[in-house]
């Protein structure tokens, strides 16, 4: 099992800071809303949903928990664990609740190293009582804080979170070498690039989630000029953004750093793309075609990928048929963002801004009828009409989804879990 790095958000740049260090080669990352407890109020709730729809990693939150509804808002605006400290100190039934009612991998409890006396036998009393995982704090003011990590992890067989205000490699290495914990949190709210710390981690022979090919660079089949073609398509939209070539420096480069690098015929040197304009391209994966001569890169791209300024290079057309390119996905997404602008942008003579006018009562009435208006049409066997009763009620369910926060996003994910 590799070692993870979980870097801190700074809560005043939560959602932009989420983004990069998803891109970056964090495992997970955490929301430590810290002001939430000391001002007695509730967790960002709305700062949580916003990070988990911009990132494909787990996202930690921590902050704000005094009961269990606190921690079931929490992992369902899309935190994969939540993490309780003085909770769990003044309210010890609450961890054992939260671990039967979600599972105890997904509650953490902190143990704060500078102010507890006996921080062994507290672990072994959070493990009793559900707790499935532990994060240990202040390493800088804890002159014995290894050997006490040690010790806990000699008899509490829990997963177990270090932290440090390191920022450079070779201390996280170091940390994660003597404390063989599982993670490790990064305190500093300085942006960190997660990928390098990692390869001093692997220097240190420690298992770590990076890219390895599964396949030499040696059995690649390459042009006359020694290079190999590598198409670039956006991973979540599938749009082709670009084509480059790549050598064996450059694609070990790409394989070590996790950011698109291309030899350029040009200058004959190696391009980091995005190195000059910020618009970088972050791996998300590398295949090889049958006859073992061309790459597929799927990307995360920051910017454009043109230089031009043009999302894609691929927008000279040539040649075209009509034809019917309806995605459905899309079409549900385009709906759901007209209905945000009409709530964000009213517009004069809308029904859709008479809804959110009338408010969620009306909204929900409106959801009641055409559910019923569903059913009626389902008794008739001509299928037209409920086709057209069953887009009545998705329009008005995307309606009451924006009033009520909830993206298509959300509802995928949700299923997707399910499964």
């Amino acid at each position: 099992m590799y070692k993870k790095i979980i870097p801190c958000l700074d809560l005043d740049n939560a959602v932009e800071m989420a983004k990069f260090y998803n891109d970056a080669g964090a495992d997970e990352i955490a929301f430590f809303d810290s002001k939430a407890t000391k001002e007695g109020r509730e967790a960002d709730i709305a700062t949580i949903k916003e990070i988990c729809k911009n990132v494909d990693i787990p996202l930690l939150a921590c902050g704000g928990v005094r009961r269990l509804e606190d921690i079931k808002k929490m992992l369902y605006a899309g935190a994969s664990k939540v993490c309780m400290k003085s909770a769990a100190l003044n309210n010890p039934e609450l961890v054992t609740e939260a671990a039967d009612r979600f599972g105890s991998e997904r509650i953490i409890v902190t143990i704060d190293l500078s102010e507890c006396e006996n921080p062994v036998e507290y672990a072994m009393t959070l493990k009793k009582l559900g707790a499935g995982e532990l994060l240990l704090l202040h390493n800088n003011q804890v002159p014995d804080y290894i050997n006490i990590v040690k010790e806990i992890r000699n008899k509490v067989a829990l997963p177990i979170i270090v932290s440090t205000y390191a920022t450079d490699g070779e201390a996280v290495a170091g940390m994660l070498k003597d404390t063989n914990a599982e993670s490790i949190s990064l305190y500093n709210l300085t942006q960190m690039d997660i990928m390098e710390m990692k390869q001093a981690c692997v220097q240190e022979h420690l298992t770590m989630n990076t890219f390895e090919s599964s396949i030499s660079f040696d059995e690649f089949k390459l042009n006359s000029d020694g290079l190999i073609p590598c198409i670039v398509q956006h991973y979540k939209t599938g749009e082709v953004l670009m084509m480059a070539y790549m050598n064996q420096e450059s694609f070990d480069m790409t394989i070590k750093t996790g950011r698109m690098t291309y030899w350029s015929r040009s200058r004959q040197e190696l391009w980091v793309k995005g190195e000059t304009s910020g618009h970088f391209q972050f791996v998300k994966s590398l295949s090889l075609d049958c006859d073992k001569d061309t790459l597929l890169a799927k990307v995360s791209q920051i910017g454009a990928a043109c230089h031009t300024g043009s999302p894609t290079c691929f927008f000279t057309n040539l040649v075209k048929k009509e034809y019917d390119d309806t995605n459905p996905l899309k079409v549900f997404e385009e709906e759901y963002n007209i209905i945000v602008d009409r709530k964000e942008n009213p517009k004069e003579g809308s029904y859709t801004n008479y809804l959110f006018d009338k408010g969620i009562d009306k909204i929900l009435k409106k959801v009641g009828e055409e559910a019923a208006e569903i059913i009626i049409a389902a008794k008739n066997p001509d299928s037209e009409e409920i086709k057209y009763e069953i887009s009545d009620f998705l329009y008005h369910l995307m309606v009451l989804m924006v009033e009520r926060g909830v993206s298509w996003t959300d509802i995928t994910q949700e299923l997707a879990d399910r499964r």
